[in-house]
C-alpha cells in the first residue's frame, strides 16, 4: 500500500507541499447518479417544481462547489480553475438523472476532489427542489471518471459511459449558402439558428401547456396511449420536434388542440 499523502511521519494530518512540483495542464471527470421517483422525475425534466428550473440550478450549484472545494475539504489547496462545467444525463428508463462535472486547471496539483465535489453538489440540489415532491430519491454513486495530468498520469475508469450532452444536441453547420423555396438564399448557420429558435419556442410552449394543466408526463401519456420517451425526448431536446401522430394524441387526451399546446 502507498503511503497516505496526508499523514506526516508521526501520522498527523498535513497540507502536502506541491512547491517542488511542475505545472501542467490538468483535467478530471466525475460523476454522480440520482434516482427518482416517477413524478420527481417528471417535474425535473419538465421544469414543473416550485423551486423552478432544477436542471439549471443543479449546473450553477456545481459550477459554485467547484470553485469552493478548499474551504470544504480540509486539505486541499485552493486551485485557480480555468474551467469547470456540468452535464445533465436524464435517465428515462431508471427515473434517474446522471451528473458529469468536468474541471480543468494549469497547476501542480489536480483538481479530482473539485470535479467530485461538483458532482456531489449538483446531486444534492436536485435533491434539494425535488424533495417536497418526494424525500425516497438516493443519490447512488459519486465516483472519479478519468483525470489527466501530474505525475501520476492518467486514470479512466474501466466501464466509464461518455455523457450524453442534452443542451448540445444540434450540430455545429458549415456556412455554405442554401436556398429556401427557390427565392431566398440564406447561410445555413443562420437558418440552422432559426429553427433552433423556433424548437426552443415550442418546447418552452408546451412545458408551459403542461404546467399550466398539471400534466405529469407519465400518466398523460398513459391517458393518451403513447410512449412516454417521447414526451422526455422532446422537453430535453433529445428529439427536435414530436411526431404529429403522438402530438394528436397527447392533445385529445389533454381535451385540448395541438395548436395550443405549442403556442
Amino acid at each position: 500500500m502507498s503511503k497516505l499523502t496526508h499523514l506526516d511521519e508521526d501520522g498527523a494530518a498535513r497540507m502536502v507541499d506541491v512547491t517542488e512540483k511542475a505545472e501542467t495542464e490538468r483535467v478530471a471527470n466525475a460523476e454522480a447518479t440520482i434516482s427518482l421517483s416517477t413524478e420527481a422525475f417528471d417535474a425535473v425534466i419538465a421544469s414543473t417544481t416550485k423551486k423552478g428550473d432544477v436542471q439549471a440550478a443543479a449546473r450553477i450549484a456545481g459550477i459554485m462547489a467547484a470553485k469552493k472545494t478548499s474551504e470544504l475539504i480540509p486539505l486541499c489547496h485552493p486551485i485557480a480553475i480555468t474551467q469547470a462545467s456540468i452535464d445533465i444525463e436524464p435517465d428515462e428508463t431508471r427515473h434517474a438523472i446522471r451528473i458529469v462535472a468536468t474541471v480543468k486547471t494549469t497547476g501542480k496539483t489536480g483538481v479530482e476532489m473539485e470535479a467530485l465535489t461538483a458532482a456531489g453538489i449538483a446531486a444534492l440540489t436536485i435533491y434539494d427542489m425535488t424533495k417536497a415532491i418526494d424525500k425516497a430519491s438516493v443519490i447512488e454513486s459519486i465516483r472519479l471518471l478519468s483525470k489527466s495530468g501530474g505525475k501520476s498520469g492518467a486514470y479512466r475508469a474501466a466501464d466509464i459511459q461518455e455523457p450524453k450532452i442534452v443542451r448540445a444536441a444540434v450540430a455545429k453547420a458549415s456556412v455554405k449558402p442554401a436556398i429556401l423555396m427557390g427565392e431566398t438564399t440564406l447561410p445555413v448557420s443562420k437558418l440552422t439558428a432559426t429553427a433552433r429558435n423556433n424548437t426552443v419556442s415550442r418546447r418552452e410552449a408546451f412545458r408551459t401547456f403542461m404546467t399550466s394543466r398539471r400534466l405529469r408526463a407519465t400518466q398523460w401519456a398513459k391517458d393518451a396511449d403513447v410512449p412516454v420517451a417521447q414526451i422526455y425526448a422532446f422537453l430535453t431536446g433529445k428529439t427536435p420536434s414530436m411526431p404529429s401522430d403522438v402530438a394528436e394524441k397527447l392533445a385529445r387526451a389533454a381535451r385540448s388542440r395541438v395548436e395550443e399546446m405549442f403556442r
